[in-house]
């Protein structure tokens, strides 16, 4: 794998900006993410990291254990709402699209094209195109971007989050001040969602980088104690369920239901 640039350079500006690595939400893996709860509480879109997260390194088909849980995610947020956004598939080292097709292929969501690694405001960039171009367009604030990398995944979340915060924040300042927010639609942006929510996956399906790892965690740890920070909203968080023929049951009734919601 080629060097990443951008992630080299996230120390430098965790100098001035340590919230960066702090995740809004830590699980093992996506089976313990409550997919109805977040899209009941406004968030719309996701994006998701392939490897160690939905796959094992360099395969392109979803891990067995997590399976019932992206098929209830898929089913919640809608075709086209999830997209799946690799330092491989999608990227120069993906010549010719093919492994990105191969991804689509076996899970069923659409691989972001896109010339530099994550955390590049360029990436960025490029997510943000793709869901302003949906037929119906999904702000930043109504993501959920999941990953297991605190340098890549959790910070690119955060500079999308700070960015797009200051901006919404000016907006509303205008608009309040002209005369064009009232105080319903204060309260109205007060409740919408607060995104988008780094979620960080902490399981590894597969042993890689694991210095690195372990790195990331105690840096983690340690700006947490350090701005006091305090654990992410747990009403998003679920026990999960076990795979198995005596839980499929229980799946599909929950799939039927979903989709009963949306016709």
């Amino acid at each position: 794998m080629p060097l990443n640039i951008p992630g080299l350079l996230v120390p430098f500006q965790l100098l001035f900006q340590p919230r960066l690595v702090l995740p809004s939400l830590v699980v093992k893996d996506i089976r313990h993410l409550d997919f109805v709860a977040l899209h009941k509480a406004g968030y719309r879109g996701a994006v998701f990291d392939k490897d160690n997260c939905l796959t094992l390194p360099h395969t392109d088909v979803i891990v067995p254990e997590i399976q019932d849980a992206w098929d209830i995610c898929r089913k919640t947020f809608g075709e086209g709402n999830i997209l799946i956004v690799s330092n491989s598939a999608g990227t120069r080292m993906d010549p010719g699209g093919i492994q990105s097709e191969s991804v689509t292929h076996n899970t069923g969501a659409p691989v972001l094209r896109h010339k530099s690694m994550k955390p590049a405001y360029s990436c960025i960039s490029a997510i943000r195109g793709y869901f302003s171009s949906l037929r119906f367009p999904i702000e930043d604030r109504e993501l959920i971007i999941v990953g297991d990398r605190i340098f890549t995944d959790v910070v690119m979340a955060n500079r999308m989050r700070r960015s797009s915060s200051g901006l919404m924040n000016m907006v509303l300042t205008c608009a309040y001040e002209n005369g064009g927010a009232d105080g319903k639609e204060k309260d109205s942006s007060q409740n919408s969602p607060d995104g988008p929510l780094a979620v960080w996956t902490t399981g590894v399906w597969e042993r890689e980088s694991m210095i690195m790892r372990w790195w990331e965690k105690r840096l983690v740890d340690v700006v947490r104690r350090w701005m006091h920070a305090t654990d992410g909203p747990s009403r998003f968080i679920q026990e999960p369920f076990e795979v198995g023929h005596t839980k499929r049951g229980l799946v599909a009734e929950l799939l039927t239901s979903l989709s009963r919601r949306k016709n």
